[in-house]
């Protein structure tokens, strides 16, 4: 699965990599919202809901449908401003149509929505389906999305207040050390794109991010099946501290498209491709492979050895063997006559977080 960005045609200078502090403040808000997604931030997430003000710890509570399960676009700039002020008054800009359509979207993915469909403030049925998928999340978020509707310009005025009264509690104390980060990344990234090209940049983001073959598509290897262009727009690239794990894309048909990346730590982990772990969750699918494991994971074994100790053949062995070694869950290595098997115990180990890690992006 993935999501592909048509950039075929387009100028490098409409390629762009920048620092966004409305993006990170949101990224930090789905850190407090969902920290069991951000293990590593738990002591920071809590020190920061210890020392919120009730009246603010309830405000973000109300508003966590705009960051929770899904980022509202607008919180993620094709066009990031230096200070969280400038980015806030372009969100003030939006039109009430797209301001709110953006924020019911509350599945990451699946209801991304074109400028042209219906908007609930005007279609009775986008309305009703909006309401459904509140109701869905909570009575907090059914009563915000209610507001939303009753009263968009009240709903958006308060989602700001709530904004700058998080830049006062947390947010500039910690942009004041996340900003070097992110400097530092853009310096490298930027200085790929104009010294190698969008190919080397990208793959300095993870290898989760690839320029297609061609050249003309930039892949993002996600749970997800979607395509965009950013022909006479361009295309953002936005470093995140707060973002790990997640890569956030903006793919709504019709907007720019803008990837939120997270900048990699001191010693950072390359994640494993979606098709690498799906061939691992396939390959242990099989109750007999899964016996062959059981063996192996007490030391290599030959192929005959595997087949006596369960009473198999073995051509039926190397089959199942064969199927284990594509997955990447076992090595093979000749000793004199015979090739024992042995299992990749660092591999199967890790198989858990990084199907949550392939979830989570």
């Amino acid at each position: 699965m993935t999501l592909r960005i048509d950039i075929g045609g387009l100028p490098s200078e409409r390629v762009r990599f920048a620092a966004s502090p409305l993006a990170e403040l949101t990224a930090m808000l789905h850190v407090l919202a969902e920290p069991g997604h951000h293990p590593q931030r738990a002591g920071w997430a809590g020190d920061v809901w210890s020392g919120l003000r009730p009246e603010l710890a309830e405000r973000l509570r109300e508003a966590e449908f705009l960051w929770r399960s899904s980022r509202a676009d607008f919180l993620v700039p094709a066009r990031p401003r230096p200070t969280l002020a400038e980015e806030l008054d372009d969100v003030d800009r939006i039109d009430d149509e797209i301001y709110v359509t953006a924020a019911l979207t509350t599945t990451c993915g699946s209801n991304r929505v074109h400028f042209a469909a219906p908007s609930p403030l005007t279609d009775a049925t986008a309305r009703e389906r909006a309401l459904d998928l509140a109701q869905a999340r909570g009575a907090l978020q059914e009563a915000f999305a209610e507001r939303l509707l009753a009263d968009p310009a009240a709903v958006r005025a308060r989602v700001r207040q709530t904004l700058e009264q998080c830049a006062e509690a947390f947010f500039d104390a910690a942009w004041t050390g996340v900003a070097v980060q992110l400097a530092t990344d853009l310096r490298l990234k930027n200085d790929l794109l104009k010294r190698q090209g969008i190919g080397a940049a990208l793959a300095s983001i993870s290898s989760a991010v690839t320029l297609a073959p061609d050249g003309d598509c930039i892949v993002v290897d996600k749970l997800q099946d979607k395509a965009n262009a950013a022909h006479g727009t361009g295309v953002t690239f936005l470093p995140s501290v707060f973002g790990s794990p997640h890569l956030v894309v903006v793919h709504a048909p019709g907007r720019q498209p803008v990837v939120q990346y997270p900048v990699a730590g001191p010693s950072p982990s390359q994640p494993v491709s979606l098709e690498t772990v799906t061939l691992r969750l396939e390959a242990l699918a099989h109750p007999v492979r899964l016996r062959l494991l059981r063996t192996l994971a007490r030391g290599p074994h030959t192929t005959g050895e595997l087949a006596h100790a369960w009473e198999l053949s073995p051509p039926e062995v190397s089959r199942h063997l064969a199927v284990l070694r594509r997955a990447g869950l076992l090595t093979s290595r000749r000793h004199g006559r015979y090739v024992r098997h042995a299992l990749d115990l660092p591999d199967l180990t890790a198989l858990g977080s990084d199907l949550l890690a392939a979830v989570l992006r």
